[in-house]
């Protein structure tokens, strides 16, 4: 499965302002898992993610067997770092969002990663086994454009600049 790499370091900045919520205070920029299959969606993120005033580096994968190598450092990911937030989708292909998520947070090298589920499903069913698999938080997709990129911004918002993430050496 393809991947792509964004490096987003707040491109929309005027010259000499730099990035205020992360840069400026010293921090490195934040790494995201966005596992994601849905072309738009991704695309839509991206775009969400470059009007933020935070720096970011933004990796995708299409499915939950991607997902789970990108996280483990395997075949072609050995790379890869470990990211600072993991954005997941519930109905992927290959495996599911909802394994992704028991793996993740079953996995003691993995499990203080905040997982963003972030899908489709309005099912309370959904909605109930995400966070008994300890998701950190399940949001719903709007189907608004603008509400979309809202919703991204502020995930991104608020799992950078208000939640103190775990460090990387755990």
């Amino acid at each position: 499965m393809k991947y792509v790499i964004k490096n987003e370091f707040n491109q929309n900045n005027k010259e000499g302002e730099g990035d205020f919520m992360r840069e400026g205070l010293g921090l490195q920029p934040i790494d995201i898992l966005l596992v994601e299959d849905n072309p738009g969606d991704v695309r839509l993120t991206e775009e969400a993610l470059k009007e933020v005033k935070m720096a970011n580096n933004l990796f995708v994968v299409g499915d939950g067997v991607e997902a789970i190598k990108f996280l483990r450092k395997e075949e072609h990911y050995t790379e890869m770092p470990r990211p600072d937030l993991v954005i997941l989708d519930l109905n992927l292909p290959r495996k599911d969002g909802r394994e992704v998520l028991a793996e993740i947070k079953d996995d003691p090298k993995l499990k203080t990663i905040p997982v963003v589920v972030l899908t489709s499903s309005k099912a309370d069913e959904d909605i109930i086994k995400a966070y008994s698999l300890h998701a950190n938080c399940y949001i719903t997709k709007p189907v608004n454009l603008d509400r979309f990129i809202d919703v991204v911004m502020s995930i991104e918002g608020f799992w950078v600049s208000i939640v103190k993430l775990p460090p990387h050496a755990v």
